[in-house]
C-alpha cells in the first residue's frame, strides 16, 4: 500500500540537529483523515482510497456531501482526495488514518496549490532582465521586447514567454526528506519547503522516486 495523508500547511521553522547544524523544515498538519471510500478494480477500473480531511458544518455541506460522508458514519469533510494504489488495498472504509503511519518512510512527495500572484509581467512571471534604463529607451523599461520574427513565420510561435496568469497551479514537490513524526500532535517535519500558502491543503504521499 502506497501512504498517504491529507492535510494543511502550518508555516515553517528550523530544528537542531545533535551536531549544532541548523535544519529548515516546513511543519504539517496531516490527518487525522477518514478513509471515505476504497476503490476497487473490479468497480472502478483502478485501486484507490479516498480520503477526508477537516470536518465541515453540516448546514454548510451539500446534501450529496453529508450523503456520501453518511456512509461510514462520518462528518462532511472539506478537503478529499485519493490516492491511487498499485493494487487491492486492506484498510476499510470509516477507518480513521493519522500521522503515525509516516513512522516507517523516509520521503514523501507533497502536492498542494501554489500562491496565486494574479496577472504578472515577464519580470515577474519569467525572470526577464528587462530593457535598459538609459537613453533612448522611454517608459518600456519592463517591456517584454520582440514577440518573434516579422518575415517568417510572420506570427508568434508557440511557447513564447508573454505577461500572463502566475501561480495559483497545481504543484508537487519530490521526494521530501521526513525530519519528524509528532502523532501527540497530528504535526509532521519535512526538510525543505512544500507549495502553497500557510493554511493551504495538501496531500502528503509515499514517494515512488527511486
Amino acid at each position: 500500500m502506497r501512504v498517504g495523508l491529507l492535510g494543511r500547511k502550518v508555516g515553517m521553522t528550523q530544528i537542531f540537529q545533535e551536531n549544532g547544524t541548523a535544519v529548515p523544515v516546513t511543519v504539517l498538519e496531516c490527518g487525522p483523515c477518514t478513509v471515505l471510500q476504497v476503490r476497487t478494480d473490479e468497480v472502478d477500473g483502478y485501486h484507490a482510497v479516498q480520503l477526508g480531511f477537516d470536518d465541515k458544518k453540516r448546514k454548510n455541506a451539500t446534501q450529496a456531501e453529508r450523503g456520501h460522508a453518511k456512509k461510514v458514519d462520518a462528518e462532511p469533510q472539506r478537503y478529499i482526495r485519493e490516492i491511487r494504489q498499485q493494487g487491492p488495498v486492506e484498510v476499510q472504509p470509516g477507518a480513521r488514518l493519522t500521522v503515525e503511519v509516516f513512522n516507517e518512510i523516509k520521503n514523501v512527495d507533497v502536492t498542494g496549490t501554489s500562491k496565486g500572484r494574479g496577472f504578472s509581467g515577464v519580470i515577474k512571471r519569467h525572470g526577464f532582465r528587462g530593457l535598459r534604463a538609459t537613453h533612448g529607451v522611454k517608459r518600456m523599461h519592463r517591456h517584454p521586447g520582440s514577440s518573434g520574427p516579422s518575415a517568417d513565420p510572420s506570427r508568434t510561435r508557440k511557447g513564447i514567454r508573454k505577461p500572463g496568469q502566475y501561480g495559483n497551479v497545481k504543484v508537487t514537490v519530490r521526494n521530501l526528506e521526513i525530519v519528524r513524526v509528532d502523532p501527540a500532535n497530528n504535526l509532521l517535519l519535512l526538510r525543505g519547503a512544500v507549495p502553497g500558502p500557510n493554511g493551504g491543503y495538501l496531500t502528503v504521499r509515499q514517494t515512488n522516486k527511486a
